[in-house]
Formats: C-alpha cells, sequence, structure tokens
C-alpha cells in the first residue's frame, strides 16, 4: 500500500491583498473590459449595415443613435476603441523591450488614458461639426 504522508508546506501564490493597485493593473483590467465592450458595440456596427437595407430600419436605427442613451452608447463604444487601439500600441512597445521600466511603463499607460479621452473628444467635435449638429 502507498505510503500517504502529510503533503508538503508548499508556497502560497502571492495574492492581491498584497500587491498595491497600480495604473498599470488597472488598465490592464479596462484593456479587457473595453474588447468586450467592442465585441457588443460590433453588434451595434451590424445593426447599422442591416437597417442600411430599408428605410423603415434606418429610421429606426438613426431615432436609437439619435436618443440620448444611444448618443451614449455610442461615445462609449469610441472611447472603447480608440483605448483599446492605443492600449494595444502600447503592448507593441512593449513587445519589442521597450518602455518596461516602472516609470516608463506608469507615462505609457497615463498617455493610454490621457489619450483616448482627448482623441475620443477630438473625433466627437469633428464628428459634430463636420455634421452640423448639436451634442
Amino acid at each position: 500500500m502507498a505510503d500517504t504522508k502529510a503533503p508538503a508546506a508548499r508556497p502560497l501564490s502571492p495574492h492581491l491583498q498584497i500587491y498595491r493597485p497600480m495604473l498599470t493593473m488597472t488598465m490592464s483590467i479596462v484593456h479587457r473590459i473595453t474588447g468586450i465592450g467592442l465585441y457588443f458595440g460590433t453588434l451595434l456596427l451590424a445593426w447599422w449595415f442591416i437597417s442600411a437595407a430599408g428605410p423603415n430600419g434606418y429610421a429606426r436605427f438613426e431615432w436609437f443613435i439619435g436618443s440620448w442613451i444611444g448618443r451614449i452608447i455610442l461615445f462609449g463604444y469610441t472611447w472603447a476603441l480608440v483605448h483599446h487601439m492605443l492600449g494595444g500600441i502600447r503592448h507593441l512597445i512593449w513587445d519589442t523591450g521597450r518602455g518596461l521600466g516602472p516609470s516608463e511603463r506608469e507615462w505609457l499607460v497615463a498617455a493610454n488614458l490621457i489619450g483616448s479621452i482627448v482623441i475620443t473628444l477630438i473625433l466627437w467635435v469633428i464628428g459634430l461639426l463636420a455634421l452640423g449638429g448639436t451634442p
């Protein structure tokens, strides 16, 4: 019969309670969330394409996207798209072995967050001015 001994004491993996939250950790989570948001935003894009097949469907889509909730969703989709793209560029930079130092890493993450907000706002201002619409 096999000798059954008590299991050896194994070291435990560090837990979230040990680490202090950092911007890079937060942006990693946000990058995943924006990826999920882009999946559902693509359904909105598909609805737009499908609704273009007929005037009634497009009128319903235009009504929804022109409502305040539709604009919020579209604004969030725009931000998620820009943020995810900039996060991908940040990861591409890291893949080349650059920007991995603690201060460089935090700077790139902050630039990702600020850049995504600024670029989204610029895109919306240009879009609204081009369409002649009001916010």
